[in-house]
Formats: structure tokens, sequence, C-alpha cells
């Protein structure tokens, strides 16, 4: 899946474009507006949580330090002459002890801090635009951007995420 970010002037061009992606069979679910604070969005799909922070990101990078740090600590604990004697399976261990830390950690401080692809979009946000972040099969981007463009020129793409993952 990729996400694809449009920019629409108002909330009247925001319930045509979730319109016409509904019409183009891309689900609510994977459709996501965000606006100003305060905003009424009326019955527009709001964004959630989760996409409005950096909490995946930073989930995954906190579990891939955090699981690199472990196996980094496990071979020294295995290489380094402490008297104890640790085999495969304390090394296996530290690193998912590691990775579960980091993990926690990270996605404390992602929970925090807003989504970084979305602070670009701030200015535009506060002047009243809506954001507009759908997420559809890579396949299906240049037509789902061909729809909107097409029948909403007002309507700006603002370009694609690379991966979305697929549990949020």
């Amino acid at each position: 899946m990729k996400r694809i970010y449009f920019l629409t002037p108002n909330i009247e061009i925001a319930k045509k474009v979730v319109d016409d992606l509904l019409l183009g069979r891309i689900e609510e679910r994977h459709i996501h507006v965000l606006a100003k604070r305060g905003t009424p969005l009326e019955n527009l799909p709001e964004a959630t949580f989760l996409q409005k922070t950096d909490f995946i990101p930073a989930l995954r990078q906190g579990m891939a330090l955090g699981g690199l740090t472990g196996v980094l600590a496990g071979v020294a604990a295995v290489a380094l002459p402490t008297g104890l004697i640790l085999g495969g399976g304390a090394v296996l261990a530290i690193s998912l002890a590691g990775a579960g830390v980091g993990a926690l950690m990270s996605s404390m401080v992602g929970i925090s801090i807003g989504d970084r692809r979305i602070k670009q979009f701030q200015e535009a946000m506060e002047k009243g635009e809506l954001l507009m972040m759908v997420d559809v099969p890579r396949r299906r981007v240049e037509e789902i951007e061909q729809i909107v463009k097409s029948h909403h020129p007002e309507a700006e793409c603002e370009g694609t995420e690379p991966t979305i993952p697929p549990f949020p």
C-alpha cells in the first residue's frame, strides 16, 4: 500500500473527492481527512491517532535499533569470559528483549510528536485547507491520482509515501 496526500481547499470539495474515491472502490477505512483543530469534518472519515502521530515509524525504528543492540550485547556476553556459560538461546533472548525495550521507548516518543510527513502541510491546514490521506495498492496510485485530478483540479496532489504498514 502507498499513501497519497491531497490538499483540498474546503470541506465541500473534500466531500466530493471522498465520494469519487468511494465510487473508485477505495474503502472508507483507507481514507483519512485531517484539518485545523476545531474544524468540523461533518461526515468525512477523520484521521485516527495512528495517522496523526509518528507512532508506527518510531515503533519500527526502535524495534530495529533495540534488536541490533540486543544482538551486539548478546554476542558480547557470549564472547567475553565472564564465568557464565551462555549459548545461542541467550543471544536470542537478549536480542528480543532489546527489540522490545527499543520499540517501547521509541513508540512513547513517537506518540508525543506529530507525524513528520504531516508537518509540511501544517501551514496549509492553518489557512483552512483539508489534508486527505488515501491508502491505495501500489498498482492503483496513478489511477486514483487521475480520478481526483480529472474531477477536482482544485485538489492538489502532494505526492505519496513509500509504504504503509498493513496493520494500522
